[in-house]
């Protein structure tokens, strides 16, 4: 059985990093919405970028960075439910807290409890405390709250304030799953995939792909464009990866724009488009991927026109900084003029200063 080159990169989208709670989709206290809709050599001449490094399997997936909370799927209609999510949105955590206490008190509403729990998870308008956040995420999911389902699996699979029940966790998310929450299905995904919590399962993975990435979930639609490439766990297919790219691109998925780029350019499952494909990987170097910035520089680096010249070195350099070297860039900066280097080197130089600022 053929298993993917870099769990890591897939594995890296997992959910249950600093905040338990990171991608909990807040609805409305009393409010219910239907699921979400969800390195290789250029050739000399003109080079086509080399593909980005595909997931692999690895023994245990790394924690991703912290995001913050999301915001609801859909408006409340609610004027009630309005006073305790409006607060919500607006900052205003301790009336937020105030409000739906009363609500989950007097009305046990589940949307309500849920909310609690994501204040109490990341220290909103009330002290932070696992345990109070696990007991209203808890009281929420009994009452069928999909959202709490997931929010409280991420906080037992992240083993915070002693309340770590890992095969609890998979029971929720297979829960929530069900309901149609399609970040549970993702993070229900990269378990069987992973190998740790659960046996590793590529067929069943690439179902709960499907799922989270039909109901428009980017970090599936690219984890299920790899399996597709890779013909880990489906059949395999070009044509289905590069749409899942282009779907998940168009989102917004860093790594789905560069492998979304690389297959314009290439005309690889789709017609060639060079002038998108460089469009994309600017975009995808201005969001800081190395990757991109590596590609875009090949692309670009080669050209006669000085100005693209000059761009492709920039990225060059700035692509090396975050250790994503190449050596035959290397040699054409240093085959640069000096006035075409110092260009090169002092627009990195900016670049690099108003990122990092």
């Amino acid at each position: 059985m053929k298993v993917l080159r870099s769990l890591t990169v897939i594995a890296g989208c997992l959910t249950w990093a600093a905040s338990a709670t990171a991608q909990i989709s807040l609805t409305p206290p009393g409010v219910q919405t239907s699921p979400p809709a969800a390195s290789k050599a250029a050739p000399k001449k003109a080079p086509a970028p080399a593909p980005a490094k595909a997931p692999t399997a690895a023994k245990k997936a790394p924690p991703p960075a912290e995001k913050p909370a999301q915001p609801a799927e859909a408006a409340p209609t609610d004027p009630n439910a309005d006073l305790v999510y409006g607060a919500y949105q607006r900052g205003q955590y301790k009336t937020a807290f105030d409000l739906a206490s009363k609500r989950a008190q007097e009305n046990n509403d589940p949307k309500a409890m849920t909310m609690l729990g994501e204040l109490y998870a990341n220290a909103l308008g009330v002290k932070r405390d696992y345990a109070k956040a696990a007991e209203w995420y808890q009281r929420a999911s009994e009452r069928g709250d999909r959202e709490a389902m997931f929010a409280l699996a991420m906080l037992r699979l992240s083993d915070r304030g002693n309340v770590g029940k890992r095969d609890e966790a998979v029971k929720l998310l297979a829960s929530s799953a069900k309901l149609g929450n399609p970040k549970a299905a993702y993070n229900l995904a990269l378990l069987y995939l992973d190998g740790q919590t659960l046996p590793q399962d590529v067929k069943r993975s690439a179902e709960l792909l499907r799922v989270a990435a039909d109901a428009g979930n980017p970090e599936a639609q690219y984890a299920l464009a790899t399996f597709y490439k890779e013909g880990t766990g489906v059949e395999k297919s070009i044509d289905k990866a590069v749409r899942l790219l282009q779907a998940a691109s168009l989102a917004d998925n860093v790594d789905a724009e560069v492998e979304y780029a690389i297959a314009l350019y290439n005309g690889t499952g789709t017609p060639k488009n060079e002038a998108a494909a460089i469009a994309l990987l600017r975009k995808a170097s201005k969001q800081n991927s190395p990757i991109a910035q590596n590609r875009l520089a090949r692309v670009l680096a080669l050209r006669t026109n000085t100005d693209d010249r000059l761009e492709g070195l920039k990225w060059h350099i700035v692509a090396k900084t975050a250790g994503k070297g190449d050596l035959m860039l290397d040699e054409l900066l240093a085959q640069a003029s000096p006035e075409e280097k110092t260009k090169a080197q002092e627009a990195a130089k900016k670049w690099l200063g108003t990122t990092q600022k």
